[in-house]
């Protein structure tokens, strides 16, 4: 009597222990199974998004490396029918386009340098002296984010003619660099935020002034969010069509959006597709070139961001 009352309960505690284990493996076998249908999900998710934007993409590409007859009669998603440099040869011996490029290109250029000097100077002093002119300051940058440009072209129209920049290069870098530099202030104060304050401390006690430390070590630890601020200014100034269209008349001022719109609608390549592609290939290559020249502290910019 006694050692069968002895062996019930280690029976009962087995039972349940092979209860909780036949449990706790249904429950991992439904976790693994829910996960194998998230990371299928996401994968089919991310395949078809892959085919939507490299779909264009293919489809530019090809079609720009084939005359306007090989356009006509072979299969436009299939390379065949075999290619030509026709289109870009068109292209490269118009004048028109060599003075759109060269235009863009100082416009870029100078509203990089604008954008970045700008936001990070108004960034460290914004960060570094948490007085209440420096929050004010930055309030009232950052209203610029809520203000759309096209509410406000009219009135830059009448300021940029008042002026004497209507017309000029330099004033359309000055009109960009302004509707770009509230974002730009934003990632930089949101990034030099993530400096430890014993850095500072540190570059303080070295004797370091405020122009040592912005230059020794603000500057070298921003490089991630300067990088991010420059392809995101160069982006804007390079693809801008509003801004030329009303503060630009002349051709010799001309930028690359205002001449391919010329060129696809009004031009003598108007229906040769082909021509407009590669026209295209062309206007997209420096955009290229800057961002896998600043790829790797790009993507640091914005992993600073996402563990901030």
């Amino acid at each position: 009597m006694v050692t069968t009352a002895v062996r019930v309960p280690e029976r009962a505690g087995r039972r349940t222990a092979v209860v909780k284990a036949t449990s706790s493996a249904t429950t991992l076998g439904a976790i693994t199974g829910r996960s194998k249908v998230s990371r299928f999900a996401a994968f089919l998710l991310g395949t078809t998004w892959l085919v939507f934007v490299l779909g264009p993409i293919y489809y530019m590409v090809l079609i720009s490396f084939r005359s306007t007859s090989q356009y006509l009669s072979a299969n436009a998603w299939l390379p065949t029918g075999g290619l030509s440099l026709s289109s870009y040869s068109s292209i490269l011996h118009a004048a028109a386009a060599g003075t759109d490029f060269r235009n863009s290109a100082e416009v870029a250029v100078g509203t990089i340098l604008v954008v970045v000097a700008l936001s990070l100077a108004a960034g460290y002093r914004i960060v570094r002296h948490g007085s209440r002119y420096s929050a004010v300051s930055f309030r009232v940058i950052l209203f610029g984010i809520a203000i759309p440009i096209q509410a406000i072209i009219i009135p830059l129209y009448f300021i940029t003619n008042k002026i004497h920049i209507y017309d000029t290069l330099y004033g359309l870098v000055l009109v960009l660099s302004a509707s770009l530099i509230p974002v730009a202030v934003l990632l930089m104060v949101n990034y030099l935020r993530l400096i430890p304050r014993q850095l500072y401390d540190a570059m303080a006690v070295d004797g370091a002034g405020p122009w040592a430390t912005f230059t020794r070590l603000v500057v070298p630890m921003a490089r991630p969010v300067l990088a991010v601020i420059s392809i995101y200014s160069g982006l804007g100034a390079w693809n801008n069509f509003l801004l030329p269209l009303i503060l630009t008349q002349s051709n010799n001022d001309q930028v690359l959006p205002l001449g391919m719109y010329q060129f696809a609608t009004n031009g003598q390549y108007a229906l040769n597709v082909p021509v407009v592609m590669a026209f295209v290939m062309l206007s997209a290559l420096p955009l290229l070139v800057l961002y896998i020249g600043l790829r790797r502290q790009f993507v640091k910019g914005i992993g600073g961001f996402a563990l901030r």
